[in-house]
């Protein structure tokens, strides 16, 4: 009997103890999943910004397109006396196209740079209507203003600042998914538990007083 109490234990400890490695291969493993998921989901964002509008710029009004990024302006959105967006920064070599959204606008350049030869869209008495296209490649540094000639007095006015270079956040790792580390967090639990378990087994689960006078 003392054997087969002997390999009770025994098998109980195998057991206990495969059970617990199961459970913390399962929690790496999601972990590990949450991980490359997280990764996959990050790497994917924002890489082909500016392309596909950088090549249908300048077909319509002049100004001319560029190879750098693309940023668009709209005139006069839904009937709106604005420009969206008023304000914008922009690094050098970046292409401004503007698309008209409704009628009898312009772009008119008030001032910029020195050494910059930006001439806008419409004169003084020019304006333009809904679906016209207008875009222009910034190659100097500086702060840039613009209005709309027939509705300047209603605030219709936009803003450039092009720059060398636009900061960009450092990139971040990837984010672990909360299940993922509550998962790992309980199968390390569970093989705590199962050792110790096991050594109280080991310790306790012979000493039965009674044991070998039954025999």
């Amino acid at each position: 009997m003392e054997n087969d109490d002997a390999l009770s234990r025994r098998s109980f400890i195998r057991a206990g103890t495969a059970g617990a490695a199961a459970s913390m291969a399962a929690g790496t493993a999601a972990a590990q999943e949450g991980t490359e998921t997280a990764t996959s989901n990050g790497t994917a964002t924002g890489t082909p910004t500016g392309t596909d509008g950088g090549t249908a710029t300048g077909t319509e009004g002049g100004g001319g397109g560029g190879p750098g990024p693309t940023e668009t302006v709209t005139v006069g959105p839904g009937g709106s006396l604005v420009f969206e967006p008023e304000e914008l920064t922009i690094e050098t070599g970046t292409t401004v196209q503007w698309v008209w959204d409704s009628n009898m606008h312009n772009v008119v350049p008030t001032s910029q740079p020195e050494g910059a030869n930006w001439e806008g869209e419409g004169e003084q008495g020019t304006t333009f209507d809904a679906g016209h296209e207008y875009s222009h490649t910034f190659d100097t540094t500086g702060s840039y203003e613009y209005v709309c000639t027939p509705h300047e007095s209603a605030g219709m006015i936009g803003t450039i600042e092009v720059v060398e270079n636009l900061e960009t956040p450092a990139p971040t790792g990837p984010a672990v998914p909360d299940s993922a580390k509550t998962l790992g967090v309980g199968a390390a639990f569970a093989m705590v538990a199962t050792l110790l378990i096991a050594y109280f087994f080991l310790q306790f689960g012979g000493d039965n007083p009674g044991h070998d006078d039954e025999e």
